[in-house]
């Protein structure tokens, strides 16, 4: 990650700006954006060239349009109500042109109710390195992770990377996205905004006005692909929310689960660990599982998302990608959803998902597979239920983590909830 994150440091930089909710504040010269920008990626060590393209609707005075122009920044004309859509829509295409390692950098203050979901989703399958800024900071934690944020008034006071005086030779064209035109000065652009022409294009083939998402139709279950294909694969199950089916023999999960993965060309050892409250659970579903080597591990259901989220976490630590994780929970999503996906943004593992219930909107956590829990352990690669551990070894697995749920720890735990809840 950091051999790529340093490659990042010399690549291309493109900069989209939302000039209606990010304006040159008054008394800032707008010749300042382009230096004040580059000067705060210097400071990050971020030395690559940089593009920036300005949207708004440009019905500006001229000499600000003038200023932008002759320091390189792209002035596109659009109306305010598809400013977000058509912004959305052009970063897409750059990343479709400019594979990492490259920098993309958002000025808006709609990162958190527009762009994040899709993006959070695209920088989970190819990543970038991300930089903000905004007017106002977000009221919630986004899920995009960042390299750094930035107040966008406090970035234009920052450090510039060179003298506002003597930049000025990186003119650039003016462009309407409404009528796909290019002027090469104010005075033409401004002429075109102004004619009948300009007003009927904007009325007969208005822009999107909201986001186009691209990854909703990401949705089915992908064949492996060659790096993920023959590596690890670890299961966090939670037994509360997806149990064992009545009359269903608890030593066909390890192998109903193995055997779809092998329908979609996985076929790395895989590590399964059940957690529930296991004291209800039966003595004869305890030793099924354990017999074909899944770890049984006690956790009462305040604490099972935490305990699962936890041990995700320390695999993901201990086994470097390529790596597929796998969790079996209706409540991903919503315990761990955001986390996850920042943290598959940071690392590349691949990820899959069942549950006893279809979500009722795509999660933000993207994924290579997902399953019904139900029609998972009714596949039919159900053949040869194989010992994969030596019995002693099966018994020493199960009692370990079986003796779990009568510890000190766990009994203390468990007794600080009950008196909580008696408060």
């Amino acid at each position: 990650m950091s051999g790529k994150n340093d490659a990042a440091k010399t690549s291309k930089i493109a900069v989209w700006w939302d000039m209606k909710d990010c304006p040159v504040p008054e008394g800032i010269d707008a010749l300042r954006v382009r230096p004040s920008i580059e000067g705060g990626f210097k400071e990050q060590g971020y030395s690559g060239p940089v593009s920036i393209a300005a949207y708004g609707d440009h019905k500006q005075p001229e000499h600000l349009l003038r200023a932008l122009s002759s320091t390189g920044v792209a002035v596109v004309h659009i109306r305010s109500e598809s400013t977000c859509a058509v912004m959305y829509l052009d970063t897409v295409k750059w990343r479709e042109d400019n594979p990492p390692p490259a920098t993309m950098m958002i000025i808006t203050n709609q990162m958190l109710d527009v762009f994040q979901w899709d993006l959070a989703r695209l920088q989970q399958r190819t990543s970038y390195d991300i930089f903000l800024a905004y007017s106002i900071k977000p009221v919630a934690e986004l899920f995009v992770e960042t390299r750094k944020e930035w107040l966008w008034e406090k970035l234009l006071h920052g450090t510039t990377s060179t003298s506002v005086d003597t930049a000025g030779e990186l003119s650039t064209v003016f462009h309407c996205e409404s009528c796909s035109l290019d002027c090469q000065s104010v005075k033409s652009f401004k002429k075109h905004l102004s004619t009948k022409k300009h007003a009927i294009e904007e009325v007969l083939n208005p822009q999107p006005t909201q986001l186009i998402s691209v990854t909703k139709r990401w949705g089915k279950n992908y064949a492996a692909t060659p790096e993920y294909a023959t590596a690890k694969i670890h299961v966090c199950w939670d037994m509360s929310e997806c149990p064992i089916p009545d009359g269903y023999d608890a030593r066909r999960v390890r192998p109903s689960l193995e055997g779809a993965f092998k329908e979609l060309g996985y076929s790395g050892p895989v590590s399964i660990t059940a957690f529930g409250d296991h004291k209800q659970t039966p003595e004869r579903h305890l030793h099924a599982l354990s017999s074909t080597g899944i770890d049984v591990a006690h956790a009462i259901p305040e604490f099972i998302y935490g305990r699962m989220f936890d041990d995700l976490k320390r695999w993901r630590d201990n086994n470097p990608t390529p790596t597929t994780m796998m969790i079996i929970s209706d409540g991903a999503e919503y315990a761990f959803g955001d986390s996850l996906a920042r943290l598959k943004q940071l690392k590349k593992y691949n990820l899959f998902w069942a549950y006893s219930f279809r979500p009722w909107k795509m999660s933000v956590m993207l994924t290579s597979a997902e399953w019904l829990w139900d029609k998972l352990t009714c596949s039919k690669q159900e053949e040869g239920i194989t010992e994969h551990v030596e019995a002693s070894e099966k018994r020493r697995l199960y009692w370990l983590k079986a003796k779990r749920m009568f510890s000190r720890e766990q009994a203390v735990e468990e007794s600080c909830l009950v008196e909580v809840e008696k408060l």
